[in-house]
């Protein structure tokens, strides 16, 4: 359970010096927050773990020496302890206001095989033997795991971790009939053996919790795209509460050492619920910032074929509307003909109730073979809503506001300057932006399945936007393949 509780805190990528400012709260741009349904859902897939976590264990060999009477000195050794027969009858997950994520995981059934070198006797009699074991065990194991900071990340700290044995059966050499021989060595090596279990089953849960985290982490860093990402540092230490845990993260943009710091946070927790299993919460700032940093970055520039161009501008029926094209193309085929489309400022991300807001400034030249030419200029605000369904992004805008402004062209067309701008405004809105979209809907899905977001079975998301901030909160099944994935090639 604590590994895939970690999913959802690593699932930011985070990285972090830890070490808080008092100004650190109102650098925040990025929330996360992980509730007690997504806990029960992600505690199906302990046994899993826990089994992995057994098997990958390396014990060490328990050697040790006794005082017996009429044996004199018994010295003994189990050495090549190996697990089998692993089950778990129940695991059980809380969340704790101290902090601390509670795992309760109750009847765990294993064997342990391996061999016992064992000798006895005085200075004239001495006898040695080396016979296999198998020992018979039922634990209960509560972990309480607490997040730390270390390594420059956030980690799980499950120190605080107790086993309770129910059952130690020792059997020799395959002999199930109970004997002074048999009970004289399980009293000897029980207490022992107890120490070694606890000590090897709850640090190899450890090590499986962080490498978990870091597994998901390096898959699911979608907010980076080649020398752009975003400082998602985190703010202050993560919080567990009753029904939830919440982490708090900077969202600076991260490009050639350019840091746009934010002025004031406006989250509060009581922005966010907790009926749903993961909230994420961005600030207008994040967005408006990572924008910049694809427009610094040359991004938003869009090269067109002429068979391009009028694909998209095939739907328009207006029969004068395909005459002007056609007196503005000068009839060139196909071809001949190449368009090109570029931002000529950082467009502006303002978020509203009624959607992202989106304003820009964006050129477009149409060129010919004959070096003839058309140039324009567009400065256009567009409301944009949100949606992701069937692992495809999905981007509406609405009520756009154009303004078409420097026309020129190189191109004789008997069209007065009012009839194009009116012609090439009617052309951005109806045409021009619903081709970008869908542009743009296919390079960020393509995006966010090269950081394997793809992979994980997310239910019924909603992106809702407010004034300042956006919200995207969802239900999510943690893929089965993903964590048979990492078993599979990690341990």
């Amino acid at each position: 359970m604590w590994p895939l509780i970690l999913f959802t805190i690593y699932f930011l990528g985070i990285s972090s010096a830890c070490e808080f400012t008092p100004s650190s709260a109102q650098e925040t741009g990025i929330v996360c927050r992980v509730t007690k349904p997504a806990a029960l859902v992600l505690n199906e897939k302990t046994s899993e773990v826990i089994q992995a976590a057994f098997r990958h264990a390396s014990f060490p060999n328990i050697t040790g020496e006794k005082a017996v009477r009429f044996l004199g000195k018994v010295t003994y050794g189990l050495t090549n302890i190996q697990v089998s027969n692993l089950s778990i009858e129940s695991s059980e997950v809380d969340l704790k206001q101290d902090d601390v994520v509670e795992i309760m995981i109750k009847n765990v059934s294993a064997s342990f095989k391996g061999t016992l070198n064992y000798g006895y006797g005085t200075w004239f009699v001495q006898v040695e033997h080396s016979i296999d074991f198998e020992i018979f065990s039922s634990i209960d194991l509560q972990v309480n795991t607490k997040l730390t900071c270390g390594n420059n990340r956030v980690a799980a700290d499950t120190s605080d971790c107790y086993l309770t044995f129910h059952q130690l059966i020792l059997h020799l050499q395959g002999n199930k009939e109970p004997g002074w021989f048999k009970q004289l060595f399980t009293d000897i090596i029980s207490f022992t053996l107890k120490l070694v279990l606890k000590g090897q089953i709850c640090k190899e849960i450890n090590y499986v919790a962080n490498l978990l985290g870091g597994f998901i982490q390096d898959r699911a860093d979608f907010l980076s795209y080649e020398d752009i990402g975003v400082n998602i540092d985190i703010t202050d230490f993560p919080v567990i509460k009753e029904n939830y845990l919440e982490s708090h993260h900077k969202g600076f943009l991260a490009y050639n050492n350019l840091t746009i710091p934010y002025n004031d946070s406006v989250f509060s927790p009581s922005l966010l619920t907790h009926n749903r299993m993961l909230y994420f919460w961005f600030s207008e700032q994040v967005l408006d910032s990572l924008v910049l940093g694809y427009f610094l970055d040359q991004h938003l520039a869009l090269n067109l074929t002429g068979d391009e161009l009028k694909d998209i501008l095939q739907n328009d029926n207006d029969a004068s509307h395909q005459e002007i094209l056609r007196e503005i193309l000068q009839r060139h085929p196909a071809n001949d003909i190449t368009a090109k489309v570029w931002s000529l400022t950082a467009p502006r991300i303002k978020i509203t109730p009624k959607g992202t807001i989106v304003t820009s400034s964006v050129a477009v030249q149409i060129s010919t073979t004959s070096s003839s030419d058309v140039y324009f200029e567009t400065e256009t605000v567009t409301a944009v809503q949100a949606s992701y369904a069937d692992k495809k992004l999905k981007l509406h805008p609405s009520d756009p506001i154009i303004s078409i402004r420097n026309v020129r062209s190189s191109l004789k067309v008997s069209m007065n300057e009012e009839q194009i701008e009116q012609f090439l405004q009617t052309v951005v809105s109806e045409f021009g932006i619903p081709a970008i979209v869908k542009r743009l809907e296919t390079a960020l899905t393509s995006l966010m399945n090269s950081k394997s977001l793809n992979l994980f079975e997310i239910i019924n998301p909603e992106i809702i936007p407010h004034e300042g901030y956006l919200i995207v909160q969802l239900d999510f099944g943690f893929p089965h393949h993903l964590l048979v994935d990492f078993l599979k090639r990690t341990l």
